[in-house]
């Protein structure tokens, strides 16, 4: 039942979200279906208006019913009569929303992760989620050096090939100017002179809302950094801070700061995604059950594409041309978020390993912070 805030969800909630959603657009096309409780409509919608008034995000943590047993037979239940529809009226439109309902339900499996551990954190106790996960590495951090991008016209959005969701649409062409990429993330190190050096209190450094942000929450280091600069909380308790880690649970206000201090700038999605084409899908991600970030494995080339943590650019959200949002209902999946956001590339350690592709877009306010995120830097050239 925790909700430590309210952009996270408790654990339960998420669990029985998920069983809504294959109720509701799987399940509910049948006109003859009767849902397992017309009031758990009201409870576990969580922004879809069309379908119908929900319960306020922000009053989650209050549910204390229907109790956790309910809810997995919730699951239960659910799972086995889609199963059961695919068997008996198996077709491509059904296939494809029991897909959009995995990839839907892997982001929540993302989700109880970044969220169990803002609310441990909150806890003055400081528990660990689990506290045998492998949080430190005896890897050192390879040298930072740029790379240089592709120039000229591209072509950036889905493919075609496999799933996608509607905001990965359509495919087009755009420009991108000389410009290179780091070669590999922004660790702990570096970040930290920026703190010792005052990035935080340089007023020239940042942007205007992100000041007013500094200023207001009193920030003086990433988010889960002890006051002693020489640990961080994670989910396997507080640790000391391995100086070669990529850094993380940046918002996009801290990744911009530290860019501009450093001399250079964020990536945009395109460079980010023109570069990514080709490299192999892997890494640091849930699949490998660290569930913290970890320094690069030395090699030659772009290092870490993909996992650790997600790559704040220099991107607003917005659509791309020509874009559709799905029709219905589904269509207030994404593109009604498409205001006051900034898109992230690559997944991180909590991401599952077949969610990913180049094309992929994730999305947060830029004051975000509990998401596993950090940065690349990126120059004009």
């Amino acid at each position: 039942m925790v909700q430590s805030m309210p952009d996270a969800s408790p654990g339960k909630w998420h669990l029985a979200h998920t069983s809504w959603f294959f109720e509701q657009f799987v399940l509910g096309r049948d006109s003859d279906y009767r849902p397992r409780d017309p009031a758990w409509q009201y409870l576990f919608n969580s922004y879809y208006q069309s379908v119908g008034p929900m319960h306020a995000r922000a009053r989650r943590g209050l549910l204390s019913r229907p109790s956790l047993d309910e809810v997995h037979e919730y699951r239960q239940r659910i799972d086995e009569a889609v199963g059961d529809l695919l068997e008996s009226a198996p077709h491509s439109e059904l296939a494809a929303l029991v897909e959009l309902g995995l990839q839907h339900e892997q982001q929540h499996q993302e989700l109880l992760l970044t969220d169990i551990k803002h609310a441990f954190w909150c806890n003055p106790l400081q528990p660990a989620y689990r506290a045998s996960l492998a949080t430190s590495s005896d890897k050192v951090a390879v040298p930072l050096h740029f790379i240089n991008g592709r120039e000229g016209i591209v072509e950036i959005g889905h493919r075609g090939e496999g799933f996608a969701f509607d905001n990965e649409t359509p495919r087009h062409r755009t420009l991108l100017q000389p410009h290179a990429l780091a070669n590999r993330l922004v660790t702990n190190a570096e970040y930290l002179v920026f703190v010792r050096e005052g990035g935080y209190r340089e007023p020239g450094l940042w942007l205007s809302d992100g000041w007013t942000t500094v200023q207001r929450e009193g920030w003086q280091h990433p988010l889960y950094w002890q006051d002693d600069l020489a640990s961080e909380f994670t989910l396997a308790g507080v640790r000391a801070l391995d100086p070669h880690e990529p850094v993380c649970h940046l918002s996009y206000y801290e990744a911009d700061a530290f860019a501009r201090w450093a001399g250079a700038r964020l990536p945009t999605e395109a460079e980010w995604e023109s570069a990514a084409y080709g490299a192999v899908i892997g890494g640091n991600l849930q699949d490998s059950q660290r569930f913290h970030p970890c320094p690069a494995t030395p090699g030659d080339g772009w290092l870490q594409p993909y996992g650790d943590v997600w790559e704040w650019t220099a991107s607003p959200y917005v659509s791309y041309p020509g874009f559709r949002a799905l029709a219905g209902a589904l269509g207030e999946y994404n593109g009604k978020f498409m205001c006051g956001q900034w898109v992230l590339r690559g997944g991180s350690c909590v991401t599952p390993l077949d969610h990913l592709r180049a094309s992929y877009r994730n999305f947060f306010p830029p004051h975000a912070r509990w998401q596993f995120a950090g940065l690349r830097l990126g120059q004009d050239r």
